[in-house]
């Protein structure tokens, strides 16, 4: 080999060195930056689980219907109580989504985005005031654009009370409060040739609590205030510290005296653990 091949060749061995080095340094670079990456995703995966712990969220779905086609007269109230209720509840840390009139398809979308929202953690609550019709031993909630001649009107376009119970329990909520004021005495029952009035008891799955403005198969008339006896009463007992239980409970015993017992509400209760309105009292 002579002198220009020797030297040849040690500066193709400088270059495939030098190479190899710079493949190198650019293979540590990125695993180094991936590593990275995956040490930054790990924490903010991390901060979003122990910044839950701890927190519970409050949600509640308010609805108000009050102008049915069907009805003789609007039930104004229903749309009073909704508005009441709500400031009530945002005082007390709910977020609240409140809906008046609402359609089939607004309460199904209402629903949906309460769906959406529910976590291991939170406390829901349900309230509906308006129209209320029990089918095949189940209760709906009717919207403001149901057109109903026979039983089977009311399964397809009322929204199930037990159904929106039920979502809430398959979606993990903590704890479900429920509200219904939707007794009355509704624009549909002379269609039905057997009819039963009032509501069909609704059942307080695992951890729920239940609160009627009448006995089950009962209806009750609306008085003449601003707003129902059930919500009036609700809302004085809402502003004292207490567990919702002992709210939900307190206003049925204000009602049942007031109406000398012509009224009586129901509350169902499976509750596991005490839970308040107040954000202060857990």
């Amino acid at each position: 080999m002579n002198v220009k091949q020797l030297d040849l060749s040690r500066r193709t061995i400088a270059l495939a060195a030098a190479l190899i080095g710079t493949v190198s340094l650019v293979i540590g670079a990125h695993a180094a930056l991936n590593m990275r990456a995956i040490d930054a995703a790990k924490a903010v995966s991390t901060d979003q689980i122990t910044g839950s712990i701890g927190q519970t969220s409050r949600l509640a779905l308010v609805i108000g219907n009050g102008h049915y086609p069907d009805a003789s007269a609007p039930l104004t109230q229903s749309i009073n109580d909704a508005r009441a209720l709500s400031s009530s509840l945002r005082k007390n840390g709910f977020d609240v989504d409140m809906v008046e009139d609402a359609t089939k398809d607004d309460m199904v979308r209402a629903v949906n985005r309460l769906k959406s929202r529910i976590k291991r953690d939170t406390v829901v609550m349900l309230f509906f005031g308006g129209y209320g019709v029990q089918a095949g031993r189940e209760s709906y909630m009717l919207p403001v654009d149901a057109v109903i001649w026979k039983e089977s009107d009311v399964r397809r376009q009322g929204v199930s009370i037990d159904g929106v119970i039920d979502m809430m329990k398959e979606q993990g909520a903590k704890a479900k409060l429920v509200v219904v004021d939707a007794s009355r005495r509704n624009p549909y029952e002379r269609r039905f040739r057997s009819y039963s009035h009032g509501l069909a008891p609704i059942s307080a799955s695992d951890n729920a609590l239940i609160l009627s403005s009448a006995s089950p198969g009962k209806v009750v008339d609306d008085g003449k205030g601003e707003h129902s006896v059930l919500v009036s009463e609700f809302l004085n007992n809402l502003s004292a510290k207490g567990s919702a239980e002992s709210v939900f409970n307190k206003t049925r015993v204000a009602i049942s005296r007031a109406s000398e017992g012509d009224q009586v509400p129901t509350v169902s209760s499976s509750l596991l653990e005490d839970v308040h309105f107040d954000a202060a009292g857990g």
